[in-house]
Parts: C-alpha cells; sequence; structure tokens
C-alpha cells in the first residue's frame, strides 16, 4: 500500500497544464470497439483506470500501443468473452464495455463493475435503456448476460439524468437500426467529447450536451484521430488548491466554460480570478466569506469537486452549507478533516461547515478519489505533516499529481 506524506505550509506558485479529462478517456477506451479499424486517441491521462480498461482491451484481444501522447487501438480481431470479475472489478468505467460489445456483437457477459465506494451506484438506467433497444437481460449473481437478435432504435427516457447511462445508451444505439432518441439525458462536456469522437467514426449524433440527443444507426464505422477535453476536475482540483495556498498560480490548457459553477463559488467567496482563453490565475485571499453549495449534474456544481473544495470552506469566514445530491456516501472525508482540527457536521445529505479552522497535520485515510483529493488539499495547508494512506485511489484519476504539486512548491512525496 502507497502513502503520501505532505508537509504543511508551502506555498505553491508557478504554472500546472491539465491532462486530458479521466471521466471522457475512461469512456472513449471502451468506445474504440465500436470502430471497424483503428483509432487514435490523444491526451488520454496517464492514470490507473487507463490501465485497467486497456487489460480489459488486452483480454479481449485488441492490439493497443501508448506513448506519452497517444493510445492506438485496434479491435478488428476482438473475440467477445466473457470479461471475468477479477479485471472488471477494478473500475466503474468497465461497465461502457456493456454498451459497446452489445453494440457491435449484440452481446456482451460481464460481473458487476467496481469503483469508489461513495453510495449507491445502481446500473437499473443502462439496463432499461438496452431492453428499449431489444436486448434481453439475465443476472446470474454478479455477472450480466446481455444479449439481443437485433437491436431497434426506440425513444429513451432516463429518470435520472445519468452520465453513465447516457454514455452507454448511445454505444448500444449507435449501429442499432433505425433512430434511437435519449430524452433527459445527461449534458456534461465528456458526453459531447464521446459523441464527438463516434461521430469522427461515422457515427450520426445530434443534440449531445443537450438533454435530448438523437442518433441514426448506421452500419459502419471506420478509423479515426480524436483528442480527450481538459480534466475539468482536476483543474477545478488546483484552483482550489492556488485558492488556500497559491501566489499566481497559473492553471493552464483548459475550457473556462467547463468550470463556471466553480469559478462563481469561488468568486462569492472572494477569490481573485484572472481568466484568459485558456487559463486561470488565482492567488490565495487573505479573508474568505462562508457559501453555501449544491451539486448537480452539469452545468451545475459538480459532485466531483464537492469534496476538495470542503477543504477550502474550512478557512472561510462563518457557516458553510453543501448539500450532496448524487451520490449519499461522499462525505467520507469529514471525520479525516475533524480529525486535523476543522469543525464539520454532516447530517443526512448537508454539511456544515464553521470557519475559519487551524489544521494540524495527522494520520489520515483516503476512502475513494476525490476524497483523496480534499485530504491532499487539507495536508498542503496543515500545520506539520499529514500522513495519507491508501492513496492507490487518488492515482486512479489525476496524472502525475505528486510531480505537479511538487513542481508548483509543494513538498510531497510517495512512500
Amino acid at each position: 500500500m502507497q502513502k503520501l506524506i505532505v508537509q504543511g505550509g508551502n506555498v505553491l506558485s508557478g504554472n500546472i497544464k491539465i491532462s486530458g479529462a479521466k471521466n471522457s478517456a475512461v469512456a472513449l477506451i471502451p468506445a474504440a470497439i465500436l470502430c471497424d479499424e483503428e483509432v487514435k486517441i490523444y491526451n488520454i491521462p496517464n492514470i490507473t483506470d487507463r490501465d485497467a480498461l486497456t487489460e480489459i482491451l488486452e483480454y479481449l484481444g485488441a492490439q493497443i500501443k501508448i506513448d506519452k501522447e497517444s493510445m492506438v487501438i485496434n479491435s478488428k480481431n476482438i473475440i467477445n468473452r466473457e470479461i471475468p470479475e477479477k479485471i472488471s472489478k477494478k473500475l466503474r468505467a468497465s461497465y461502457y464495455f456493456m454498451g459497446a460489445l452489445l453494440g457491435k456483437y449484440k452481446k456482451v457477459e460481464i460481473y458487476f463493475p467496481g469503483g469508489c465506494n461513495i453510495g449507491v451506484r445502481p446500473i437499473n438506467l443502462h439496463l432499461k435503456g438496452f431492453e428499449a433497444l431489444g436486448a434481453k437481460i439475465k443476472i446470474k449473481g454478479n455477472k450480466y448476460e446481455i444479449v439481443a437478435d437485433k437491436l431497434i432504435g426506440n425513444n429513451i427516457y432516463l429518470d435520472i439524468a445519468s452520465v453513465g447511462a447516457t454514455i452507454n445508451i448511445m454505444f448500444a444505439a449507435v449501429k442499432a437500426k433505425g433512430q434511437t432518441i435519449i430524452e433527459n439525458a445527461a449534458k456534461e462536456p465528456e458526453i459531447v467529447n464521446v459523441a464527438t469522437f463516434l461521430n469522427n467514426m461515422g457515427a450520426k449524433i445530434t443534440g449531445a450536451g443537450t438533454s435530448k440527443i438523437i442518433i441514426e444507426g448506421v452500419s459502419w464505422l471506420s478509423s479515426c484521430i480524436h483528442e480527450v477535453i481538459p480534466d475539468r476536475i482536476e483543474a477545478g482540483t488546483y484552483m482550489i488548491a492556488a485558492a488556500l495556498i497559491g501566489e499566481k498560480v497559473k492553471i493552464e490548457g483548459i475550457i473556462p466554460e467547463h468550470l463556471e459553477a466553480l469559478v462563481s463559488k469561488l468568486k462569492e467567496m472572494g477569490v481573485e480570478i484572472k481568466e484568459g482563453n485558456d487559463y486561470f490565475v488565482i492567488t490565495k485571499t487573505k479573508k474568505l466569506k462562508s457559501v453555501q453549495i449544491k451539486t448537480l449534474g452539469y452545468p451545475g456544481f459538480p459532485t466531483d469537486l464537492q469534496q476538495p473544495i470542503s477543504t477550502l470552506l474550512t478557512q472561510c469566514e462563518g457557516l458553510s452549507i453543501i448539500e450532496e445530491t448524487i451520490y449519499e456516501n461522499r462525505f467520507k472525508n469529514i471525520k479525516y478533516l475533524n480529525n486535523m482540527g476543522a469543525n464539520i457536521k454532516a447530517k443526512n445529505s448537508k454539511a456544515y461547515i464553521t470557519g475559519p479552522s487551524k489544521l494540524v497535520g495527522k494520520k489520515v485515510e483516503v476512502t475513494d478519489l476525490r476524497a483523496g483529493a480534499c485530504l491532499i488539499l487539507a495536508g498542503l495547508i496543515a500545520e506539520g505533516e499529514t500522513v495519507i494512506e491508501n492513496i492507490e485511489h487518488v492515482l486512479r484519476g489525476y496524472e502525475n499529481i505528486v510531480y505537479k504539486l511538487t513542481k508548483l512548491g509543494a513538498k510531497i512525496r510517495v512512500e
């Protein structure tokens, strides 16, 4: 087990380049299966989730080449066989192989996916979509068998605007016969990035980024080159770090409009932000105002930044309130922040944070990816040394996080 040692109190300064979006890349890699030729994807982050998806592709027989800038995937000769639990459980995004294999081969056998334990995360909306397209589903324990004689387009309404279900249904529908309409679709930028990838191959998808996506089925998808969008959650995490202990930190290589919800809250707190075409420059503000935050689907405040920003709220004057509406278990970081000196009370779906609080370095444990980011941020401002255990969760989703923070001036190392 790896752990991070963070020495608090070191001012961050300099430039930081944002990597490709984890939440986009983990869908684009399985999407490559749908191509009948070879695809090349640029800007895929070097994270362990990428490695886990690559392992599944190679298990199926895909040919893969990875270098610093790109990933080439050739799935012409893959064998559609059962994906075992030992590799499917490594990450949540393994469920994208459901839609991709069903869309191409009309059959998939896979065990229930893994990932962070941040609450009940059912895949019933994914299954409902597959059934609407003509698939039959058998569940044997933890194993799913999804089979269709043929897939036929249909109108599908999502009870919740789920990112995973929206993408998975797109995968299943892209080669279905006729037209599929997804109503109440999720609007996240990562969905637009995935739809663009499929369209570059020859798919006919319109409306991605709105609540209504229309897919006209095609029979063939050809070779293409594509690029992963910048990671808005990674960018947001470093923006929060700069607001905590930064001196003219430039976060570059971003799409500012993807971060409007976070920028709005930072400005409400009193953080000064200079914005350019593809960057923000942020410096720590001495006096921060308390705010209220409610997590929502895009373009609302992202649930993936709720835990990181809780560290910043411990430094605001007065009572801040976070309401988590997406995942009910996303407050596991609170007990560790409180152990470091924060004053946070959680009740039902809300966290009440009274500040400012002086944080002191302690031994803490990462329970999930974004909780890990929260604790790293806390370690950066805490007095003394913070030891963060189970850091593997963080390495799943942040490319070169130790290197990037060290480059900015943090004293942080892996053991």
